[in-house]
């Protein structure tokens, strides 16, 4: 008998691969300045709040050894990533699982470090808002991930044990703040994130299409509880 009684989904990257995009997009916008935006280098940024650990602006300059027009980049970067977004559907086999979890009787949460708005706005945009019972984001604590507390608010207002709890992530840093919190965490990487190092984690899967959540939940061991 699994010990889950719950479970917790990021959003960018795993329930909508924003990531891909938004990796994409700053990479055309540096080749536009002559430059390259490597992939070991986002990959920092990729599941936390990127200013936090990465200046893009500041590091295109050290690039090509002059100032930039930073709105002139912020529109050019936001006009990419909208032309790839508008294509963009959910990732395969996330609906499914929502779907299992429900008729599984499991609370869903989410945690996720972008902000409510954002959040919120691709979930009406799809129409899965209604499956979550909780969201956490950026908005409600002082640190995001890899701190763990989003999955600690996460997982209280679900009202069970971080060991009762399965989260769902893409990235490593939200993978480690998953493992600090005390959850069991399945890793789901999409095409940028596939390629990083992650560190603990319960599981590894490639995609979420086809996926049996009732034979997932029974192969995890007890964790903390």
């Amino acid at each position: 008998m699994t010990g889950i009684r719950a479970i917790v989904l990021d959003f960018d990257g795993l329930i909508l691969d924003t990531e891909t995009n938004e990796y994409h997009a700053y990479a055309e916008t540096y080749r536009h300045y002559g430059a390259e935006l490597p992939l070991e280098v986002w990959g920092n940024v990729i599941g936390t709040d990127m200013l936090s650990v990465f200046d893009p602006y500041e590091y295109l300059e050290s690039l090509i050894g002059r100032a930039v027009d930073r709105e002139q980049f912020r529109t050019m970067r936001r006009k990419r990533f909208d032309e790839r977004m508008e294509q963009e559907a959910l990732r395969p086999g996330v609906t499914d699982v929502l779907e299992q979890a429900k008729l599984l009787g499991l609370p869903i949460g989410l945690a996720s470090s972008s902000g409510t708005d954002w959040i919120t706005g691709y979930m009406d945009k799809y129409g899965i808002r209604g499956y979550f019972s909780v969201i956490r984001t950026r908005d409600h604590v002082a640190k995001v991930k890899p701190d763990p507390e989003l999955y600690r608010q996460a997982v209280e207002q679900l009202g069970v044990k971080p060991g009762e709890a399965l989260a769902f992530e893409d990235s490593p840093n939200g993978a480690l703040a998953a493992y600090r919190a005390g959850l069991h965490c399945v890793i789901v990487p999409n095409s940028v994130t596939a390629t990083l190092r992650f560190g603990e984690h319960s599981k590894r899967i490639d995609t979420m299409d086809g996926l049996r959540l009732d034979r997932l939940l029974a192969e995890l061991q007890p964790r903390g509880l």
